[in-house]
């Protein structure tokens, strides 16, 4: 009985979700235009240290490699 409890929940929100979302149209918008530069920041912060630490940890296995194939010889 729960499961569908949360289910009529769902659907009530989506549907109180979109009528604000028509009503409100343009604070709705607005507040998408103020919300993309902050996420666009962000999203970008986080790319650059994933791609710094994917650097780090292939040059840290190239290393560990080298070394590897020193000890071999």
């Amino acid at each position: 009985m729960g499961k569908y409890i949360t289910v009529l929940g769902g659907l009530v929100c989506i549907i109180l979700g979109v009528c604000g979302i028509l009503i409100w149209k343009w604070h709705f918008i607005a507040l998408l235009k103020g919300c993309v530069p902050p996420v666009l920041v962000l999203g970008g912060l986080a790319a650059f240290f994933a791609g710094l630490s994917e650097i780090k940890d292939a040059s840290q296995a190239k290393k560990e490699e080298a070394k590897d194939s020193k000890e071999k010889k």
